[in-house]
């Protein structure tokens, strides 16, 4: 296996001040509908911290390479792995990536990116949005320290998409799916309606807003409406609708 990452990883991982590995795919296993777990190895040193992701290089359906960005689900420091949840839901090549990745095939990261990790000052956190976000909820809240308390909407395509994770005895968790019942990827009705079906708890709370950006942005709104500052909210789009992402794996962010 070459063991050396590609030139322009070098120089990005170089430029951010990050690290640049090659790895290993060491298992691919579709877990719902619009869900694939990619289990790789050699890369826990690119993890970082729960709500951290990581660069993957990828080619696309014409040849090009690009690179997608997959916050990291969990990770095993004795074996060496990270673990990603990438949404196959759509054509990309991300998505193509994840549905035919073989054990052995040469994994070009580049990470940990992210500047948004669990607040430690909050006594409540609030995750907030869908599938693509999954994986990251879950690896923050994991990390929450008992007593506390996790609540998650999420909107899911089908009810298979409703995927639990194990959290420490002791910890609050509130879980509302919300199927999507055909309505748009845009459209941000479903998680307004989870929203506003509970009640913020007391003390100091913390939202983290993870996924398509119209659904991110209306879900913004909706919390400052009910209190909290900007300062309290996280907010950072996956993807955006009808529109593809950046060859170095974001969203188009402009409001036209």
């Amino acid at each position: 296996m070459n063991s050396t990452p590609h030139e322009s990883s070098i120089e990005l991982a170089q430029r951010l001040d990050v690290s640049a590995v090659v790895a290993h795919v060491v298992s691919a296993t579709a877990l719902s509908p619009t869900l694939h777990e990619v289990v790789i190895g050699h890369a826990a040193s690119v993890a970082g911290q729960p709500g951290n992701d990581v660069m993957v290089r990828l080619v696309d359906a014409k040849g090009k390479f690009v690179r997608r960005r997959y916050s990291v689900r969990a990770v095993d420091p004795v074996l060496d792995q990270l673990t990603l949840w990438v949404t196959t839901a759509h054509e990309g090549p991300g998505a193509q990536w994840a549905r035919t990745a073989q054990p052995g095939d040469e994994v070009d990261l580049v990470g940990p990116r992210g500047k948004f990790t669990l607040d430690p000052m909050a006594d409540w956190h609030l995750f907030v949005g869908d599938t693509s976000g999954l994986g990251a909820f879950y690896r923050m809240a994991q990390s929450i320290e008992v007593p506390g308390r996790a609540v998650f909407v999420v909107e899911i395509n089908s009810p298979e998409d409703a995927l639990t994770a194990p959290f420490d005895e002791g910890l609050g968790v509130t879980g509302i799916f919300i199927d999507r019942q055909g309505r748009a990827m845009s459209d941000a009705a479903g998680i307004l309606s989870g929203l506003a079906a509970f009640e913020l708890p007391t003390g100091e709370g913390h939202g983290y807003l993870f996924g398509e950006f119209n659904v991110m942005k209306a879900a913004n709104a909706a919390l400052l409406d009910r209190g909290l500052t900007e300062t309290q909210i996280s907010r950072k789009a996956f993807w955006r609708t009808g529109r593809n992402n950046a060859d170095h794996g974001e969203p188009d962010k402009s409001e036209s």
